[in-house]
């Protein structure tokens, strides 16, 4: 049986869980990156409070096109913090100032975010669902640019 926009009612729900988890992983990641950008302190405080700034923003453009898409798959987003917490691969990170761990915390984060990137383009592909194809492979080449230039940072 199918949706309402063609796709198997099953693979539906499936790509909305692995959503769902994504949706949690880039919550966590939004409050750690707006931790970084109020907490960060020395020398590269100009460059990196702008950076993470930069990066939240994007963040929290992802989580509400997350969300819709879940939405279009007649699945439910997740929507409270404890949601969050429980599903997220990402560990809430707390009391960093320093620019170079900050640096890093981003690129754990982000290295994570993209293997659930890849596995959902998988799953999307299986289910012929070119929506969340088109959506996940525009995040992974988004996130491949992000990660080397951030380990072209910490070099």
């Amino acid at each position: 049986m199918k949706n309402l926009i063609g796709i198997d009612k099953a693979k539906a729900e499936e790509l909305s869980g692995k959503l769902n988890q994504l949706l949690a992983d880039y919550q966590v990641f939004y409050q750690n990156l707006r931790g970084l950008h109020w907490n960060i302190k020395g020398k590269e405080f100009f460059e990196l409070h702008v950076k993470f700034e930069e990066f939240y923003d994007d963040a929290v453009i992802k989580i509400d096109e997350i969300a819709e898409r879940i939405l279009t798959l007649e699945g439910v987003p997740f929507h409270t913090f404890s949601d969050y917490i429980n599903s997220s691969n990402i560990a809430e990170e707390k009391g960093v100032s320093n620019g170079i761990e900050g640096v890093n915390i981003v690129v754990k984060n982000l290295s994570s975010i993209i293997a659930l990137e890849r596995d959902i383009l998988s799953l999307s592909g299986d289910a012929e669902d070119e929506g969340t194809v088109s959506l996940m492979s525009d995040y992974i080449s988004q996130t491949e640019k992000t990660l080397w230039m951030l380990n072209s940072y910490l070099q």
